[in-house]
């Protein structure tokens, strides 16, 4: 179990040099468990460069067949090398399209086995974690990583492997047939060609980075600018902004001619190694022509075999950068599928028996942050089928009741129980299935208005989600809709009002039918008429279930079996309604609650009368 106030982060980045080869033994269990069609694959690659390899070869004896026979058997004899040349031309194809078509599903099925990996580790971590990171950072990273196991798979297997099997045969083909200075220059052109490259690739990635961060800047600054175009006028700073946007269009041109420069400098130097390597192989078979030991066709051989070799090792730099990012994007999501759990299970975590509903807050201390102590010695009990209301002021810790009842957090001395079972003992899927809850912030699906009740217990009929709606008070405004149920309530349900938000929450928990109840400032968004008719539907629901309420609002709460009073961590007061308004104001901090609260109402509802 981690320390109390333990804040779970990601796990501290090595070199890395050891993360990329991190990555790569994590990534490799998941493509080896289709290992059937992986080898197949990797036999097509092997097969197509072959097959590849071969063409230039035929091509040798179809040039020398022309240049040695006798002129009536010039026709008859390269026929079958040319049908032998189309034949390994198209199995070149063949065996490359076989290879993409079976290796597919491995590389689908392991992005596929990641990802939701990773989505349900997330969704396993404390609410600490999230409150803690952003999470449109933490999508990204999922999504970064998924882009890049799939570059990772790409370029290896459909670039960098290829050439390498291309480049063993035709250095194995050169030394068995030819003297070894051929295998030689085409090994050491290889070599500083790919050393060439990596060096110019990692000097110019910095001037890429700063080019597109500056890029990134100056579209900030011209966005912010334009969304704040009735300040700039107000001010008549004009100038002042076109000066600050164009200091960054200087910046990000010259990022963007170092950038471009060192590219060509980059393309420069790959065809002068080119051009160098060529000469020298094509100087070595002309020199073995002239003195008969090569033919016509060993010089169009080996020039084919450069060419060959060169072309693939023309996209290096770009396939060498793209690859470095893609297992840094891969590290940074199996570094989160690394956050330890906060709140996890025990090993003999047994399923929660509800007998009654019993809940127990046994001289519960807790923190947040070890520096700053929210609840100290809480202790009450909730007796099955009573309704127990929390009142205190903002910041008193009246929420927190109810989180570490669902057990987002452990709590650090003390100890929750249901009808005698320590809530740590049990699985938290069995406790959640227990409790339903309406937040006092009601946040939606961006889904139609059906999904959103039918939330509560997906796979719910539509008579049900009905059901729940009209307990729930809107199930008239949602059929005057002109898409009724199938209206969408966009981006975290912002299309709906505060107060059409928290009926549908409330329709959702009444769907969800659970053995405990907790509201959590339910009716605090609805107006004063909408908030009576669903407190009676509240009352009723609540009458044989147990129910924690934490309110603001002490009118909605006279009918409590026990009210208890927070005030800075602590229960300062206990009791019904009558018995704490019954100390009186001097007293009972609830019933100087209780008058305050009665002489705002009597203000507000005079201007009314009036």
């Amino acid at each position: 179990m981690p320390p109390v106030g333990h804040v779970p982060r990601l796990p501290p980045e090595p070199g890395a040099a050891r993360n990329e080869w991190k990555a790569l033994a994590t990534l490799l269990p998941y493509l080896w468990s289709y290992k059937g069609r992986v080898l197949f694959a990797i036999a097509c690659l092997v097969a197509a460069k072959v097959a590849t390899v071969a063409v230039p070869v035929v091509l040798k004896h179809i040039v020398d067949a022309f240049a040695t026979a006798p002129a009536q058997a010039a026709v008859a004899i390269p026929l079958a090398l040319i049908v032998g040349y189309g034949l390994l031309r198209l199995s070149t194809t063949v065996f490359t399209e076989l290879r993409e078509f079976f290796f597919a599903r491995v590389t689908q099925s392991a992005v596929r086995t990641l990802a939701l990996q990773t989505f349900r580790h997330l969704h396993s971590l404390s609410l600490r974690f999230h409150l803690e990171r952003r999470t449109g950072a933490v999508t990204r990273e999922i999504d970064h990583g998924i882009r890049g196991i799939s570059s990772l798979i790409s370029f290896t297997l459909y670039s960098i492997l290829p050439t390498l099997v291309e480049l063993s045969l035709v250095l194995g083909y050169l030394l068995l047939n030819y003297e070894v200075w051929f295998s030689v220059i085409v090994a050491v052109s290889l070599v500083v060609y790919v050393a060439f490259t990596f060096t110019v690739t990692n000097w110019r990635t910095r001037f890429r980075r700063e080019m597109n961060e500056l890029d990134a800047k100056a579209s900030s600054r011209a966005v912010d600018s334009l969304l704040n175009f009735e300040t700039v006028k107000y001010f008549n700073n004009e100038e002042y902004e076109a000066r600050r946007y164009d200091g960054t269009l200087a910046q990000q041109e010259r990022a963007a001619i170092l950038s471009q420069q060192s590219l060509n400098v980059l393309n420069a130097g790959q065809a002068a190694i080119i051009a160098v390597g060529l000469t020298l192989m094509l100087w070595r078979a002309a020199v073995g022509v002239g003195n008969g030991t090569l033919t016509i066709g060993d010089l169009v051989l080996v020039n084919a075999f450069m060419l060959q070799l060169y072309v693939p090792l023309n996209f290096l730099g770009v396939i060498y950068r793209e690859i470095k990012q893609a297992l840094a994007d891969m590290d940074r999501m199996f570094r989160l599928m690394q956050v330890e759990r906060e709140i996890a299970d025990r090993p003999d975590a047994k399923p929660l028996v509800v007998r009654g509903g019993e809940v127990r807050f046994e001289h519960v201390d807790f923190a947040y942050d070890p520096r700053r102590q929210v609840l100290f010695d809480v202790d009450f009990a909730i007796p099955a089928g009573t309704t127990t209301a929390v009142v205190g002021a903002t910041g008193s810790g009246k929420s927190t009741l109810a989180r570490l009842l669902f057990r987002f957090y452990d709590v650090d001395r003390g100890r929750i129980t249901i009808d005698g079972q320590d809530i740590r003992a049990v699985t938290q899927s069995s406790l959640r299935a227990t409790i339903g809850i309406v937040p006092q912030d009601t946040v939606l699906f961006n889904d139609t208005i059906e999904y959103n009740i039918a939330y509560g217990r997906p796979g719910a009929a539509r008579e049900e989600v009905v059901a729940a709606a009209k307990s729930a008070h809107i199930h008239d405004f949602i059929e005057r809709l002109p898409d009724g149920y199938a209206t969408l309530v966009g981006e975290r349900g912002l299309k709906l009002s505060g107060g059409e938000k928290q009926r549908v929450a409330i329709a959702r928990t009444l769907l969800k039918n659970p053995a405990i109840l907790v509201f959590d400032e339910a009716t605090s968004a609805l107006d004063s008429r909408t908030e009576r008719a669903i407190q009676a539907e509240l009352a009723e629901i609540a009458r044989d279930r147990t129910t924690l309420v934490i309110a603001h609002r002490l009118s909605t709460i006279v009918d409590a079996d026990q009210i208890l009073v927070l005030d800075h961590g602590r229960i300062v007061e206990r009791g019904t309604h009558a018995e704490l308004l019954a100390r009186g104001p001097q007293a009972s901090a609830y019933a100087r609650m209780w008058l305050l609260q009665q002489q705002e109402q009597a203000e507000r509802e005079l201007p009314a009368a009036a």
